[in-house]
C-alpha cells in the first residue's frame, strides 16, 4: 500500500480511524515524493523536532519508492488522460499515481485527485 501525504500525517499522528484502515501484515510503500511533501510541511510546523524524529525513525521500517525511468510511462500516461478530460490535478499528486500503476498498489488517501485516474486504487479511512 502506498501512502499519500495526507495518510502519512495522520499515521504519524496516530489517527486511530487510518491504523484501524491499515491491516498488521501491509506493507507499506512511501513515494520519495510524499517524503518531500512531508519533510517541506514539518518545516513550518510547531512540532517539527517531534514528528521529524517519528519519521527518521519510519523512514528505517518502510519502503521508499523512488521516480525512475518506469515510472516515467505511467506518469505521461496519466498526465494525457487527465489533460483529455480537462482535469488537471498537482504534479506530485500525477507522480504518486504513477508509482501506484507502476507497482500496481493502492493509494491510501483522503484526496479526491486520484479518483477516476486509470489504473490507480484508492483506500481511504
Amino acid at each position: 500500500m502506498i501512502f499519500d501525504t495526507n495518510a502519512l500525517s495522520a499515521f504519524l499522528l496516530a489517527d486511530r480511524d487510518l491504523l484501524a484502515a491499515v491491516p498488521g501484515h501491509t506493507v507499506i510503500r512511501l513515494p520519495v515524493i510524499v517524503l518531500g511533501e512531508y519533510r517541506f510541511g514539518l518545516s513550518k510546523s510547531r512540532e517539527r523536532v517531534r514528528l521529524g524524529r517519528l519519521l527518521d525513525e519510519f523512514e528505517k521500517v518502510v519502503e521508499v519508492l523512488p521516480v525512475d525511468a518506469m515510472t516515467v510511462l505511467p506518469y505521461a500516461e496519466i498526465r494525457q488522460q487527465l489533460h483529455k478530460e480537462g482535469r488537471p490535478i498537482p504534479q506530485n499528486d500525477a507522480w504518486i499515481a504513477a508509482l501506484a500503476v507502476q507497482h500496481e498498489l493502492p493509494v491510501l488517501t483522503r484526496d479526491g485527485h486520484f479518483d477516476g485516474i486509470t489504473g490507480v486504487r484508492c483506500v481511504s479511512w
